[in-house]
């Protein structure tokens, strides 16, 4: 798996601890468990023509009172990679993922039920999930595929945290 580029926080807080059991390995961890689905649908025109997907995984115990969004960023994955992209699609799924983070609602729920939340700058795509304050956010495809994509990836993190604190007990 590709890792997320390094990216030097604008923020001015100190940095919080973030999930004990959500951390980067298992946000890995869930990518890797979902990224055969993620890869078989790259071929189907269905799904999107671009044939390339990007998801970010958000930290679920950072909030924005905690950090910037930036350090909040748990985990970033591209498929194939970024050399052929016909669009930034990391700045897309960031994008979604931002207004998500922010909100703590799925991007289709702001837009549907809360547009008044979004702020003047805010993407208005679709494609960035909450599932238990997993935040996950995918780029790419059809908006209503990256948002299939992004809930199955969000509820792959909440099992492998699940398996984590259950390893510890």
């Amino acid at each position: 798996m590709e890792p997320r580029d390094s990216v030097a926080s604008t923020s001015t807080r100190p940095a919080a601890a973030g999930s004990r059991f959500a951390d980067r390995a298992s946000a890995e961890r869930a990518v890797a468990l979902a990224a055969p689905m993620l890869e078989a649908a790259l071929a189907d025109k269905g799904v999107g023509e671009s044939g390339f997907l990007h998801v970010v995984v958000m930290d679920p115990a950072l909030t924005p009172a905690d950090c910037g969004f930036e350090s909040a960023i748990l985990f970033e994955y591209s498929t194939p990679g970024r050399e052929r992209w016909d669009a930034d699609y990391a700045w897309y799924a960031r994008e979604k993922a931002r207004v998500a983070w922010r909100t703590g609602m799925s991007t289709d729920q702001v837009q549907a039920r809360a547009p008044h939340l979004l702020r003047g700058e805010e993407s208005l795509l679709g494609g960035a999930v909450v599932l238990d304050g997993i935040v996950v956010a995918v780029s790419g495809a059809n908006p209503w595929f990256d948002e299939a994509f992004a809930l199955s990836v969000a509820s792959l993190l909440r099992a492998t945290a699940q398996e984590k604190r259950r390893q510890q007990a």
